[in-house]
């Protein structure tokens, strides 16, 4: 009976011993950042389309996008520069220029529809800038331009200007 009984304890101290547990924690850990992109989709141009030399009786209008897309909740400006060919360092409704061999055709860039908020250049002042806050979904962001009707009598071709957006975040 006694080698029975010992088998039985040496049985249930084997047992035992497995049963045993022990534990530690450790941490699971994302650090997320805040950013923003503008170049994911091109810009699209802000294209005035064909016009007749002097035939402009009102303002002429066209409108172009930015597509932007930030972190969610993410403060935003937008800026734009003067372009390539501005007579100015300020924005004005007329000091951007599009150019053809030495000849230009002014425009504005607007933040707004009704054209009243001019856009402004980079570390301009004034709040001239475009704000916002990221959804971490795509946003469009209008450009809205204009040419004053009394801008296009100029030599016929294609004028252009190269604008910069510059986003700070």
């Amino acid at each position: 009976m006694r080698s029975v009984l010992v088998s039985a304890l040496a049985l249930t101290a084997g047992v035992a011993a497995h049963a045993a547990t022990d534990t530690t924690d450790f941490k699971v850990k994302i650090t997320i950042t805040e950013s923003c992109d503008i170049k994911t989709v091109a810009a699209t141009d802000v294209d005035f389309l064909t016009h007749a030399r002097s035939s402009a009786t009102s303002n002429i209008d066209a409108q172009g996008n930015l597509a932007v897309t930030c972190t969610k909740d993410t403060p935003y400006a937008i800026a734009l520069d003067m372009g390539q060919n501005s007579s100015a360092s300020v924005a004005s409704a007329t000091n951007r220029r599009m150019v053809l061999t030495g000849n230009y055709v002014p425009y504005g860039l607007y933040r707004d529809a009704s054209r009243t908020q001019l856009w402004g250049n980079v570390g301009g002042t004034g709040g001239d800038t475009l704000t916002g806050t990221g959804t971490a979904a795509l946003q469009s962001i209008p450009v809205y331009g204009r040419v004053l009707s009394n801008a296009i009598n100029v030599p016929a071709g294609v004028y252009l200007d190269t604008v910069r957006a510059t986003i700070s975040y």
